[in-house]
């Protein structure tokens, strides 16, 4: 059995339990209260045991995770104060980046994204999502890959211009859609979209994996540059909570996570989404925990989380919050009333007065059931606090076996590259006619010109018979006339 994880301590040890890990958590409190630490020293323990971690580094401040702590005065003192004996180690790190600049570059595809979360990423409205999903069926009908973001503007492109040929079949294809969400294309380009979306496409498999002795792999998203632009990252980070929800089998009650998934900023997540996208979420944190993997929250208000998702964080580590406004005051009652009471502790008074490193901790007992909550100091880190130079980082960067296979990116043959061929065999074919078209007027013209010579001829032959009588002179007098202008001069014939 795995032994349980140490992570703060009251007048004895708080530890989580690994085969309940899976049962999701929630960090939660105000800027500069400890969040960072605890999620270090979560991520930590997880990965001694060899369960691979998945976190974003919003802040820059988690890559001092692969290098070994040491000389930190305030750490020392923490673990003298717990009894505790600090050992500096550093963690298996592998490091991801959108832009590819801090890390291996993490893409995904066009169709793995689908147009549920592009809507949500396009800030689309009902009708417009409407024309986005049926662009994405017209290009699974025909055999037309959506891989980059060229290739589906292509495609809207496409059906816009065959909105009638398409009509019967699909529905009703609005101009003033389809523009709307090229619009939104070309502002999610300007914002890097256009280096997220594309080939290699991320294969999750290589999140989990374990490192030296083997520790699990702790994969550090930079999110720095990405929080620029927060519906890109929250939408990411969805898909790929989707995608290992579709992908891995079930496991039930495992004996560790498979993988632990650590959900920065979470607000992001929520904000605005749609009614759907909001089921989605419930949806894949209700049943992704059967799959093995574990998705702990980290927020600084829990009334950032729906309630329908925060019912189903079984572990909690609460550090401080602030009441100084309405809001603030109700935060705090939230707080203190989603842990289980402990007789003579005031949750809600303690959320306001707990120090730096110190939190409200309430973790699940051996039958799923949470404990009382504890106030508690959170253990030190063994890994560095300080983050990453650029140098060490391109070193870590570089020394993983990862390096060089996502770092080249592909463009193999899609929907933009059959279009940009089907419209060039059509050009061609255009040229091909108007260069034999001169051709044909020629020959119109020519028979034209012989049948005139014809009727000239035959005419004159009728006029040179007619002129052998009187009738037939009078009648040439009157036509030469006529023809000449003649006719008010009379003949002495």
């Amino acid at each position: 059995m795995t032994e349980p994880l140490r992570i703060a301590k009251a007048s004895e040890d708080l530890v989580l339990l690994p085969g309940l890990a899976n049962r999701h958590g929630l960090i939660a409190g105000a800027t500069g209260t400890g969040k960072t630490v605890s999620l270090r020293v979560m991520t930590e323990a997880f990965s001694r045991i060899g369960v691979p971690v998945f976190m974003a580094d919003v802040k820059g401040d988690l890559s001092g995770l692969a290098v070994a702590g040491g000389g930190n005065p305030k750490l020392e003192d923490r673990a003298k104060q717990l009894g505790y004996d600090l050992k500096y180690d550093a963690a298996p790190v592998t490091f991801w980046d959108v832009f590819g600049e801090q890390g291996h570059p993490v893409r995904a595809t066009v169709s793995d994204m689908g147009p549920l979360l592009l809507a949500r990423l396009l800030d689309l409205n009902d009708t417009q999502e409407g024309v986005l999903s049926m662009v994405f069926r017209i290009a699974d009908d025909h055999g037309m890959l959506l891989l980059d973001l060229k290739d589906l503007r292509a495609m809207l492109q496409h059906v816009a211009d065959n909105a009638s040929a398409y009509k019967t079949q699909y529905g009703n294809v609005s101009a003033a859609s389809v523009g709307a969400i090229q619009r939104g294309l070309l502002e999610l380009e300007n914002q890097g979209g256009d280096k997220f979306f594309g080939e290699p496409a991320l294969d999750l498999d290589d999140l989990i994996q374990t490192g030296d002795h083997g520790h699990g792999m702790v994969n550090i998203l930079a999110a720095d540059k990405l929080m620029q632009s927060p519906k890109l990252y929250a939408t990411f980070l969805l898909w790929m909570l989707s995608e290992l929800f579709e992908r891995l089998p079930e496991v039930g009650d495992p004996e560790k996570p498979k993988l632990v998934f650590f959900f920065d900023e979470a607000h992001l997540l929520f904000d605005d989404a749609p009614d759907a996208l909001l089921q989605k979420v419930e949806q894949v944190v209700r049943l992704i925990r059967s799959k093995g993997v574990g998705v702990y929250f980290c927020s600084q208000n829990p009334l950032d989380i729906p309630e329908s998702v925060l019912g189903q964080l079984g572990n909690r580590v609460q550090h401080a919050l602030r009441a100084f406004t309405p809001k603030d005051q109700k935060a705090v009652k939230t707080a203190a009333e989603t842990f289980r009471a402990k007789p003579g502790l005031d949750v809600a008074e303690a959320i306001t007065q707990l120090a730096v490193g110190e939190a409200l901790v309430s973790f699940l007992d051996d039958k799923g059931a949470p404990n009382p909550v504890e106030r508690a100091l959170v253990y030190p880190p063994s890994s560095r606090l300080d983050p990453l130079s650029a140098d060490e980082r391109a070193k870590v960067v570089k020394a993983s076996v990862l390096y060089g296979h996502y770092e080249q990116a592909v463009d193999r043959e899609s929907a933009y590259e059959k279009l940009q061929t089907r419209a060039t065999d059509t050009a061609q074919r255009q040229d091909d006619a108007s260069q034999s078209l001169p051709d044909v007027k020629a020959q119109r013209q020519a028979a034209k010109g012989r049948q005139s010579d014809t009727l000239v001829e035959t005419m004159g032959k009728s006029l040179a018979r007619a002129a052998a009588s009187s009738v037939g002179r009078q009648l040439v007098r009157g036509l030469l006339g006529g023809l000449l202008g003649g006719g008010s001069r009379r003949s002495s014939w």
